[in-house]
């Protein structure tokens, strides 16, 4: 095989894990979006109490409790808790490092891999030049 096969494959195969990390960095980023939603958006909670809904203010912003109370005490409590923003935020964290690790790893192969041309192009170009310098 050719070495410029060899090298134009090889830099192929970066690039698409280059993609895969920007993907999963993507993705990471769609759930922290996600996150920031379900705890700065006002929602609606229907009360069993009074079979209707009731207006919740967010959960980051809002000055009564954020702990469970109840669903009797405070609906907006159950419909909206801590651990389902947290589990996605969570889930986020394993994606946006193999992202990241994915997306330098093919940054860092493609960059090598055209230094190591660019290396061989002059080293080719110097032997070159000495050979014609010694006629």
């Amino acid at each position: 095989m050719h070495p410029q096969v060899f090298d134009t494959r090889f830099r192929e195969r970066c690039r698409l894990i280059r993609t895969w990390g920007l993907g999963l960095l993507t993705l990471a980023a769609a759930l922290w979006v996600w996150c920031a939603v379900l705890l700065v958006t006002d929602y609606e909670a229907e009360s069993a109490r009074e079979s209707r809904t009731v207006e919740c203010e967010s959960r980051l912003f809002t000055d009564g409790g954020t702990a469970n109370e109840g669903r009797f005490k405070d609906p907006c409590g159950d419909e909206r808790d801590w651990p389902e923003a947290l589990a996605v935020l969570g889930l986020s964290v394993p994606l946006a490092l193999a992202g990241a690790v994915l997306l330098t790893y093919g940054l860092v192969c493609v960059r090598v891999s055209e230094h190591a041309a660019d290396l061989a192009r002059w080293e080719e170009l110097a032997a070159r030049e000495n050979g014609a310098a010694d006629v």
